[in-house]
C-alpha cells in the first residue's frame, strides 16, 4: 500500500511539474501531421492496454499549425481518458476524427465510455477536479487541465458533450494561420 501510494504521489507530482511549466513553455509552431500523431498515440494507448478490446476508428485529419510535442500530449491525454472512461464496455470504441466550420478544423475524440452529467461540464478541466470516484477510474486530475491550458496557450478552445452510461465527445480547435 506504501509502494503503491508512492507511486501515485510521484505521479501526481510529475502530472503538476508539467503543468506548471506550460505556463512558461516558449511554443514551437510548425505545420503538424495530426493523423500521424493520432496513430503513434493510438498504437501507445493500445500497448498500454493489451489486455483490453478497443478499437480505434480513425479518419484522416488535417494539419494544424501548433507546437508537435504540445498537440501530442493533448492527443495522448484525450486518447487514454476515451480508453480509461470505456473501459467498462466489452469493447471500447474511439473515434478520432475532425469536423470542417467554416475555415476553422475540429478535431474530436468519442467514446462509448461512462459518459457524464453536462451539469459538471464546468469542472471537467479543473485540476484535481474528477467526476468519477478513484476507485472506479485511476488518475490525478490534471490530464483535461494540461489539455485546456495547452489548446488555451495556442489561441484554440476545447471543450466536451456527453451522456451518462453513453459515452463522451471532446472537442478541440485551433487557429487557423493566415
Amino acid at each position: 500500500m506504501i509502494h503503491n501510494n508512492g507511486q501515485k504521489m510521484g505521479q501526481l507530482i510529475d502530472d503538476l511539474l508539467s503543468f506548471s511549466r506550460m505556463g512558461r513553455k516558449e511554443l514551437l509552431k510548425t505545420e503538424v501531421p495530426v493523423s500521424k500523431i493520432v496513430d503513434q498515440c493510438s498504437k501507445e494507448v493500445q500497448s498500454e492496454n493489451v489486455d483490453r478490446n478497443i478499437e480505434f476508428v480513425v479518419s484522416e485529419i488535417p494539419p494544424l499549425q501548433a507546437d508537435k510535442a504540445l498537440l501530442k500530449q493533448v492527443i495522448k491525454n484525450l486518447l487514454s481518458n476515451a480508453v480509461k472512461y470505456s473501459r467498462p464496455r466489452e469493447k471500447s470504441v474511439i473515434e478520432i476524427g475532425h469536423l470542417q466550420e467554416g475555415s476553422k478544423t475540429i478535431t474530436f475524440v468519442r467514446d462509448n465510455g461512462v459518459g457524464f452529467d453536462m451539469r459538471y461540464q464546468a469542472k471537467l478541466f479543473g485540476v484535481f477536479q474528477r467526476l468519477h470516484r478513484e476507485e472506479e477510474f485511476e488518475g490525478t486530475g490534471v490530464g483535461l487541465a494540461l489539455a485546456k491550458r495547452i489548446i488555451s496557450r495556442h489561441g484554440g478552445e476545447i471543450w466536451a458533450e456527453a451522456e451518462v452510461d453513453k459515452g463522451a465527445t471532446f472537442y478541440f480547435s485551433l487557429p487557423t494561420q493566415s
